[in-house]
């Protein structure tokens, strides 16, 4: 009696489903904005502007000296005075503005709460979003045009039509006022103004500019920054 083998059955390989990501905006953990090497090239420069700035600064003592408060004779010697005491004091007034936006958002938690929620909307949805990954919301694709112009819309509806545009506003002009009264009436007369250095180009606001070489030597990165 002849042996026959058994027959063979075939197999097939069935994919496994590709995984879904959710119904708001589209893209893997991997490819997070946070991780992108844009934030990261971001953040170390703010913190590198912010440790320089901070070096910077004069001391506090001098800047409250009661001794070199004397009363302006015009508008114009008031004016230079503001200058010249700008100039030498000017990371200490960029603190002091700080602390009273700070203040006066931490008073109006609404308002902070809006303008961080602003903030992060830029900042994931259109800054650093790759650029081969469209904005997907509630199952609708967004253009880069379209992302810009629902983020340009909200910025314009938050900033005018709540609070936040009158608690910058007023705590801005505040923090100038403070500054400009300090400068009027501090004698720069006993200050070292001719030892200035690349302060009067860099500071708190460097990151702004220093990213923009940076980033430019990063493969990959969207070129909306």
């Amino acid at each position: 009696m002849s042996s026959s083998a058994p027959p063979v059955l075939p197999v097939a390989n069935v994919p496994p489903p590709p995984t879904t990501t959710g119904s708001t905006v589209s893209g893997s953990g991997s490819d997070a904005p946070a991780n992108s090497p844009a934030v990261r090239v971001l953040i170390n420069n703010l913190s590198e502007s912010l440790r320089h700035g901070l070096a910077q600064r004069r001391p506090w003592a001098e800047l409250a000296d009661r001794s070199a408060f004397t009363k302006p004779e015009s508008f114009s010697e008031a004016t230079l005075r503001v200058r010249k005491n700008f100039s030498y004091f000017r990371i200490n007034y960029y603190a002091i503005v700080a602390v009273i936006l700070a203040v006066s958002l931490l008073t109006n938690p609404f308002s902070l709460i809006l303008l961080i929620g602003l903030f992060a909307s830029w900042t994931f949805l259109y800054l650093f979003r790759p650029s081969d990954r469209p904005l997907v919301i509630l199952g609708r694709t967004f253009t880069d045009f379209e992302t810009l112009a629902l983020l340009s819309g909200t910025t314009v509806f938050v900033v005018f039509l709540t609070s936040v545009g009158s608690v910058l506003v007023s705590a801005l002009m505040l923090g100038v006022a403070v500054v400009c009264l300090h400068g009027a009436f501090r004698a720069p007369e006993d200050l070292f103004l001719d030892e200035q250095d690349s302060s009067q180009t860099t500071g708190f606001l460097s990151f702004l500019r220093a990213p923009a070489a940076s980033v430019g030597s990063v493969p990959s990165v969207t070129g909306r920054v």
